[in-house]
């Protein structure tokens, strides 16, 4: 039995999960502990920010790192405090940091992934061993260094006698699709685009419940629209392997050449809703079984009228919290990526390469002693 941490900040940008994760000797996870470390709403505007500009100061920049690296640490005394664990039975942590870049790899070349979160800082601070930058060997290796979790989703998840996927509702949504055809991509937007409206239209982070959306009447020539510009058509008609971020994904982008203030905000947001569930549906449709259960995990799993939405694109699909499954829908990513520290630190391979696209398997990231 052994003990491992993982670290995730999201698209979403809200906030830090931390996951105290024991590993049986058949790498089996049972979470510990977790907690959720919130991002003041300064931070997060800034995050966002970052994500789609298109140049960066360098100061700014070693900041935030800083900043993302301090809290990770914050992150990490509250769940040994709360979990009443001592930092030398941890044997490491996995920090998937903070994305502010990720550009998928074409036929021109190999793309780019940037998380910022100081690994040095982490382990010098913590006192435990730290693991990082996980993307990055895969995209060496040829891949697009993403999505990394539908791995940990085979080796937990996988059920022999039903077609069964994982649908992560993060700021993007990605999915794996579990068999001895092991598959997994981003579908498009998942929470960031209701969530970017929300913040602008209410001054609330998310629409809690889905109750604002669930108000709304969907735009179908503005939904039409949406999916007919260029980047997204594109992107939608790619097959796997296939990643994206707020770079294609961010109201700036989607907004353009419409007049959103010739509609309600509950319009607007009803539409962006089924955008989103448009997408994840349309990805099932083209890449993943047709049929069977559908465990979706991330902070779209609270919202009822997205997860309707949902069930109501896919009739021939269970669509339910991963909780049902036995894995809580809120730490899916977090544990994924202490599963992850501990496949490196055991020498094992963390990347699927028929999901990112990499020569061959490699292990991941780099690895800073405490």
């Amino acid at each position: 039995m052994s003990l491992y941490i993982g670290l995730m900040s999201g698209t979403s940008a809200d906030g830090m999960d931390a996951a105290l994760v024991r590993f049986s000797a058949d790498l089996s996870p049972e979470l510990v502990h977790a907690i959720g470390q919130p991002y003041t709403p300064q931070l997060t505007e800034q995050l966002r920010r970052s994500a789609i500009a298109g140049q960066l100061n360098v100061t700014d920049v070693l900041a935030l790192d800083r900043q993302i690296a301090k809290l990770s640490v914050e992150a990490i005394q509250a769940l040994l405090q709360q979990s009443a664990t001592d930092a030398h039975q941890v044997s490491a942590i996995g920090s998937h940091g903070h994305t502010l870049h990720h550009i998928p790899g074409t036929a021109l070349g190999p793309g780019n992934s940037w998380q910022i979160g100081d690994p040095s800082w982490i382990a010098e601070h913590s006192g435990i061993t730290c693991i990082a930058d996980f993307r990055r060997r895969d995209i060496a290796a040829g891949g697009q260094g993403a999505p990394l979790v539908p791995a940990f989703h085979q080796t937990c998840l996988q059920d022999p006698q039903t077609p069964t996927m994982v649908l992560n509702i993060g700021g993007i949504a990605n999915i794996s699709v579990l068999g001895n055809d092991l598959r997994g991509f981003d579908c498009g937007p998942g929470n960031a685009l209701m969530d970017e409206w929300c913040l602008q239209h209410w001054q609330q982070p998310q629409d809690t419940n889905g109750e604002h959306a669930r108000k709304g009447q969907v735009i179908e020539n503005l939904l039409r629209h949406w999916k007919q510009q260029a980047n997204i058509s594109n992107f939608l008609t790619q097959h796997p392997p296939r990643s994206t971020g707020r770079e294609l994904f961010n109201l700036n982008t989607l907004l353009q050449q419409t007049d959103p203030l010739s509609h309600s905000a509950e319009d607007i947001l009803a539409s962006l809703s089924q955008f989103t569930v448009d997408c994840i549906a349309d990805s099932i449709q083209r890449f993943g079984h047709q049929q069977g259960n559908l465990w979706v995990c991330g902070g779209g799993v609270h919202n009822p009228d997205l997860m309707q939405r949902l069930q109501q694109a896919l009739p021939y699909h269970q669509v339910a919290s991963s909780q049902v499954a036995g894995i809580d829908p809120d730490w899916m990513e977090a544990m994924a990526f202490a599963w992850l520290a501990q496949q490196t630190l055991n020498q094992r391979p963390g990347n699927a390469p028929e999901v990112t696209g990499a020569r061959a398997s490699r292990i991941l990231g780099g690895i800073y002693p405490a």
